[in-house]
């Protein structure tokens, strides 16, 4: 009999905590934590549900959660064994489980949706443009967070980082560093022109990337594209006269695709207090006049700033996957706290499994 009850009767409820947050809620059947979170009114912090912007990270303290899809995709193996999950994966196995999120006091504005049209687009590389769009009104964000861009016919938003300091009033233009993807729906109709009279819808902002206060040595890292949020932090920074050591590494195949160099080199000009930057090329020919650093950009950290205090660093990093998770991995072999790390990985869905 009891078997059969087992088997028949009313599942136990499954409660989780959170206290960060102040929330206490229950996660019924089918469901994972963030969707019950967002259904009991829980400001947790997400974005695309589905397991790719890492927006909902957080900390597992106690209790089991299975995974509907492999929470390494985009968190660091680090993360995974430090106990972090993806609350939008995430289902509880357990009667309570509690969990932690990440907070450091500063406040992230609530996402909108604006319409916009395209003032500017500009070539920075031979795949890389600068888009400029004018917005029907302005956008708060804080530094280093991201936007979803769509327009009529896109099937799926795209997801870009502002590329400018931040504004305490907003900003009425945006800029965004935009890499074509080859066969890719949107950037071949961008970079092909055929976007200028289109109006785009901008939802955002989102993302929990930021600078977090304190006067920490920095460590950042950009590859591709994804010096536009590191730009975006920096040059508010420099704005803000922040003092904290900096280093800043751009990782690029070749002289080539290098940009913005410029921008950078007057970023360090202004900066308050050292700044150390090192552009570092992965396919650069043997031939060539390049006398910079040759290689993988994760392999520079420590020669950037030799004399830096692992243990109270903080990395910031922008890029691909390969190169987040490398950068990780060189820090904390460096001695830098896993939590001192914050990151925004480009991913994309192609992993993404349907909940059962």
């Amino acid at each position: 009999m009891g078997f059969l009850k087992s088997l028949f009767g009313p599942k136990e409820a499954k409660m989780v905590s959170v206290a960060s947050l102040g929330a206490h809620f229950e996660v019924p059947s089918g469901q994972t934590v963030l969707e019950a979170a967002l259904n009991n009114n829980v400001k947790f912090p997400h974005n695309c549900t589905v397991g790719t912007c890492g927006s909902c990270k957080c900390k597992l303290k106690s209790g089991r959660v299975s995974a509907l899809t492999d929470f390494g995709y985009t968190l660091s193996q680090q993360e995974v064994q430090a106990g972090f999950i993806l609350a939008c994966q995430a289902v509880p196995k357990d009667a309570l489980t509690e969990i932690d999120v990440e907070s450091d006091g500063v406040v992230m504005p609530e996402a909108e949706k604006f319409t916009a049209k395209m003032v500017s687009s500009e070539s920075m590389t031979h795949d890389i443009l600068k888009v400029t769009l004018q917005l029907d009104r302005p956008l708060l964000y804080v530094a280093g967070q991201y936007a979803n861009l769509s327009y009529e016919g896109l099937p799926k938003a795209r997801n870009y980082s502002f590329a400018d300091a931040a504004h305490l009033k907003g900003r009425g233009e945006v800029s965004f560093f935009i890499r074509k993807v080859p066969g890719g729906a949107f950037t071949e109709a961008l970079f092909d022109g055929k976007l200028k009279d289109v109006s785009f819808e901008v939802d955002g902002p989102h993302g929990n990337f930021h600078l977090h206060p304190g006067s920490a040595p920095m460590v950042c890292i950009a590859g591709g594209s994804g010096l536009a949020p590191l730009l975006s932090v920096l040059e508010t920074a420099r704005r803000d006269r922040v003092d904290r050591p900096c280093i800043m590494l751009f990782g690029a195949r070749t002289q080539a695709d290098l940009y913005a160099m410029e921008q950078i080199k007057e970023l360090a000009a202004g900066w308050a207090g050292k700044f150390v930057f090192m552009p570092v090329l992965s396919h650069e020919a043997a031939d060539t006049s390049w006398t910079g650093a040759r290689g993988l950009v994760t392999q520079f950290i420590t020669d950037a700033m030799p004399d830096i205090n692992w243990a109270e660093a903080e990395g910031y990093m922008c890029g691909p996957p390969g190169m987040i998770d490398a950068g990780i991995a060189s820090m904390t072999e460096q001695g830098m706290r896993l939590e001192a790390i914050h990151y925004d990985k480009f991913t994309d869905e192609s992993h993404t499994a349907k909940m059962p």
